[in-house]
């Protein structure tokens, strides 16, 4: 059986980038945990077919918010799924459409905001210890770079989070 932390090939490079660098952060807040593990999905719900959409794989910031995969598909590459903001304040929804996406979010190097994602690159102050290095590797690896536009990229997600947000409504109260 294999060793590797994920079945999904970008996962388990961002892990062995992670293992590589130590414990230095590369994002404000952003700290892979134990891939599938509880991200307190069920306080939102303990229907089991909304618990079975969801594979929680990392910490989102420093207060319990957590960042998990919609299986919202059939896709075959597990990688293309939305991610999901399970936040420890009652947020809940579709923060990138793919984990490509979420790594280039992650170069911003802010934790995540409701309202509008991540801030502005510009807008970090002082950046992680392992930035830099996390660049490097992103770009690397995928040949990315933090977002371009980050106002672009947050609307373009919109249709996937409304998509979320109607299937979630049949489990969950909607805060909106």
């Amino acid at each position: 059986m294999s060793e590797a932390y994920s079945p999904i090939p970008e996962l388990n490079l961002l892990k062995k980038f992670e293992d590589r660098i130590g414990p230095v952060s590369y994002s404000e807040g952003f700290e892979l945990r134990e891939y599938g593990s509880d991200a307190g999905l069920h306080t939102w719900s303990e229907h089991p077919e909304f618990l079975s959409r969801f594979i929680p794989f990392a910490r989102a910031d420093r207060t319990g918010s957590d960042y998990a995969l919609w299986r919202c598909d059939d896709l075959t590459d597990p990688a293309l799924l939305p991610v999901v903001f399970v936040g420890d304040e009652g947020d809940l929804y579709v923060i990138a459409r793919s984990l490509t996406e979420l790594f280039q979010l992650l170069a911003i190097d802010s934790e995540p905001f409701s309202d509008c994602g991540f801030l502005d690159p510009e807008s970090v102050e002082e950046h992680s210890e392992g930035r830099q290095e996390f660049l490097t590797w992103l770009n690397q690896n995928f040949g990315l770079g933090p977002p371009e536009d980050l106002h672009a990229l947050w609307a373009e997600r919109q249709e996937v989070d409304d998509r979320f947000k109607t299937w979630a409504s049949q489990f969950v109260e909607s805060g909106d």
